[in-house]
């Protein structure tokens, strides 16, 4: 009787684990288990802080069958409900096929590139991949602007967690050097605040070096008509499919 009450006890404890994140170690409280849908919730980070998260579930998802899992990053300007912003205007129309989970952070501390941002990120992911049914092998980056910005950032500084970056109207990193992440880079020819130029010069340089990369142009597009790049990242569909098989 004892045991059987143990281990109805286990199973409504909320469960704390140590886990390596992909930049440091970090206590990562398991994130609950939702329903299919979007849900918006938030966690607490190690530093004191708390990161506000939007989580889109498949509606076929089941613990018994692993899933891809994406990352999407928001945009500038304000943070409040921006990732929800960002995964409900582009990236979960444009990637539902997938049937993958989007988690998509608030940033906490302007630019994806802040220490705030990396902790926040890495103990997000964490946190999923210890609560859901996640492919490893199928864990991919996307964002916009300075979403974009940030796939750039995070792809290159954490090779061995992604499979594949897919930038949206991102400006990309200062270097490519040692970059073999797979990239699918999104950008409109019209964009006024980020300039194609950079991304296409990079394209070509990764592609020189032999990394799988390729630059889906849009035209007509300026940069703040976000949702207007849905159609050019349902493009990233078949793409990643070709990437993780």
């Amino acid at each position: 009787m004892r045991a059987k009450l143990f281990a109805v006890l286990t199973l409504l404890t909320p469960v704390c684990v140590q886990l390596p994140a992909f930049g440091q170690s970090a206590t990562v409280s398991s994130i609950p288990v939702l329903s299919p849908g979007t849900h918006t919730r938030s966690l607490s980070l190690s530093n004191g802080l708390m990161v506000r998260y939007a989580i889109a579930i498949p509606a076929n998802y089941s613990p018994s069958k692993s899933v891809p899992l994406v990352l999407a990053l928001h945009y500038g300007g304000s943070p409040n409900g921006a990732g929800s912003g960002v995964l409900n205007i582009l990236v979960r129309p444009a990637l539902q096929e997938l049937g993958a989970i989007i988690i998509a952070p608030d940033s906490i501390a302007g630019a994806w590139t802040t220490p705030e941002n990396d902790l926040a990120v890495n103990t997000l992911i964490e946190g999923v991949l210890a609560s859901y049914n996640i492919d490893r092998k199928k864990i991919a980056v996307t964002g916009f602007s300075m979403g974009g910005a940030g796939t750039w950032h995070f792809a290159a500084k954490y090779p061995e967690r992604f499979s594949a970056a897919i930038p949206v109207a991102g400006r990309p990193t200062p270097s490519a050097e040692g970059w073999h992440v797979p990239v699918l880079a999104i950008h409109s020819r019209n964009d006024e605040v980020v300039p194609i130029g950079p991304a296409e010069a990079r394209i070509a340089e990764l592609k020189k070096a032999h990394v799988r990369a390729e630059l889906i142009v849009l035209t007509g597009i300026s940069h703040y008509q976000t949702n207007r790049f849905v159609e050019g990242l349902q493009k990233a569909v078949p793409w990643l499919k070709d990437v993780w098989k």
